[in-house]
């Protein structure tokens, strides 16, 4: 049996979707190509049990879609896989019915968060076959070919439609998976060099990502249902933590200085801390890892002391991504968030002080937030520009998805707008708000543009050293903010509103 790993590509004016290794959907105007890992996982373990494996990422390649189509005959492939969100599902079904009329004895199969919130759903618009549920699904596509070709049972948490049309599934997903038994991915079987340079993480270049978590460490329950923060897409496929092992990352580290990689990004929904993090770090100095490639990592705001940041400074680590979302009270307590405002400028100034470069993401859009409140936000990220303390970062509209706290919650009180999935595509705001929909997209701006601060500019100048820190500030930088502040301008907001009312 032969299978493809799969992004069909979109042709849209949206710009180029983001669907890979993501928890917010976004179409961005300057191309973002993220190395998807778990799919990469799944390809590989395929191949080590010896089928065929195809990796076509039509986004990623910049494909046309009869391009793609060309591609996939050439291949013969007997089954594709699909990774969906919720904003582009409507247009996959419309791709799989298209596939089976030109394929019609190709299998195909759905994975992602969205079809584990709504998986029956993906049946009745699609002529899908199979639906994987949960975020271990590179472990679920080798047990569903196994079944195919072995006749292995069903793992839980797997969807089929039978020959009489009946959708039946095995299941509640479970997370049982060892991740100490993944392999090395196989990055040329993967193409990892598409996603290597088109990505605003990387200072240097190439660059990669790993996942060495399932997916945070942050588990507190919600009021709603749940765990962890409320807006996160991928609480509803990872309810329970899980992490290889330090040598396990380090050896994979190894792997990819030896392949020519510059810059490595743990996708990890938080990085472990405590012991792990020292055992890791200290690894890194040990074999000399520190001085031959840069390390980055998603981190929590009130996670690590002085004496820890230090120690990954020393480790070779530089970005580090804290997802700061607002500077309200108030709203991080609603986010389930588990931090104070002061964490985060506490933080940035540790990490800061050891030679770490921090970023942040902030969201504007709350069902229960003011514009006053807001602002409290916009004001936060340009204090912490002005002093220093933080380098770069991303604004977005917040998005409920479903299977998330905050979607239970939208449900539960009347906030939704709309269940039109096309339009949970970060265009327009979502959920009923106290601030007009412009004046949200306006904020958004506003935050990106917050670095605009004498100060910060006249830092930035200073520490310019390398042809690397100018092409990132002052090249790619540019172009990622200018990028991101045409996503959110009034006139595509205006566009949106016309394509809905048509």
């Amino acid at each position: 049996m032969k299978i493809a790993i799969a992004y069909p590509p979109i042709e849209t004016n949206k710009g180029v979707p983001l669907l890979s290794q993501n928890r917010q959907f976004q179409y961005f105007h300057n191309p973002t190509f993220i190395y998807p890992m778990v799919p990469s996982y799944a390809a590989t373990m395929l191949k080590e049990n010896g089928y065929e494996v195809s990796w076509l990422d039509g986004i990623a390649e910049r494909w046309s879609y009869q391009q793609f189509l060309e591609e996939l005959e050439k291949e013969k492939v007997d089954l594709i896989v699909i990774e969906a969100k919720t904003p582009i599902i409507k247009k996959y079904w419309q791709i799989i019915n298209d596939l089976k009329k030109n394929f019609p004895k190709l299998k195909i199969v759905l994975v992602g968060d969205h079809v584990t919130a709504y998986p029956e759903e993906s049946f009745e618009n699609s002529n899908v076959d199979y639906i994987l549920t949960g975020g271990d699904y590179d472990f679920l596509l080798l047990n569903l070919v196994n079944h195919l070709t072995k006749k292995k049972p069903l793992e839980e948490g797997i969807y089929y439609r039978e020959k009489n049309g009946k959708v039946k599934n095995t299941g509640k997903f479970k997370l049982k998976h060892d991740l100490t038994s993944l392999p090395m991915i196989d990055r040329k079987l993967t193409k990892w060099e598409l996603y290597a340079y088109n990505n605003g993480n990387f200072k240097y270049t190439p660059g990669t990502y790993t996942m060495i978590g399932r997916d945070c460490w942050w588990r507190r329950p919600s009021k709603e249902g749940g765990y962890g923060c409320v807006f996160c897409s991928w609480t509803s496929i990872y309810p329970q933590w899980r992490t290889g092992t330090p040598e396990q990352l380090l050896k994979e580290v190894g792997s990819l200085i030896k392949l020519g990689i510059r810059e490595i990004f743990d996708d990890t929904g938080t990085f472990p801390v405590g012991y792990w993090l020292k055992k890791f770090c200290l690894g890194m100095i040990e074999k000399g890892y520190n001085k031959k490639v840069i390390i980055g990592c998603n981190m929590r705001a009130n996670a690590l002391n002085q004496e820890e940041y230090n120690l990954m400074g020393k480790a070779g680590f530089r970005f580090l991504l804290y997802g700061l979302e607002s500077a309200s009270q108030k709203t991080l307590d609603r986010l389930n968030k588990g931090t104070k405002p002061e964490d985060m400028v506490n933080a940035a100034k540790m990490a800061t002080k050891a030679g770490l470069e921090p970023h942040v993401t902030c969201m504007v859009g709350y069902p229960w937030e003011t514009y006053n409140e807001a602002l409290t936000t916009v004001k936060r990220t340009k204090e912490l520009f002005d002093k220093g303390w933080i380098n770069t970062l991303q604004a977005t509209v917040v998005i409920p998805y479903p299977g998330t706290a905050l979607f239970k919650e939208c449900e539960k009180n009347g906030w939704l707008k709309t269940k039109d999935w096309d339009r949970f595509d970060m265009r327009e705001p979502i959920m009923e708000s106290p601030i007009p929909d412009e004046k949200i997209m306006g904020l958004t701006r506003s935050i990106y543009m917050s670095f605009l601060t004498p100060k910060y500019i006249i830092r930035k100048v200073l520490s310019l050293r390398s042809w690397d820190d100018v092409n990132y500030y002052a090249i790619r930088g540019s172009k990622y903010i200018f990028g991101h502040f045409r996503d959110f301008t009034k006139s595509q907001l205006q566009k949106k509103i016309n394509f809905s009312s048509n």
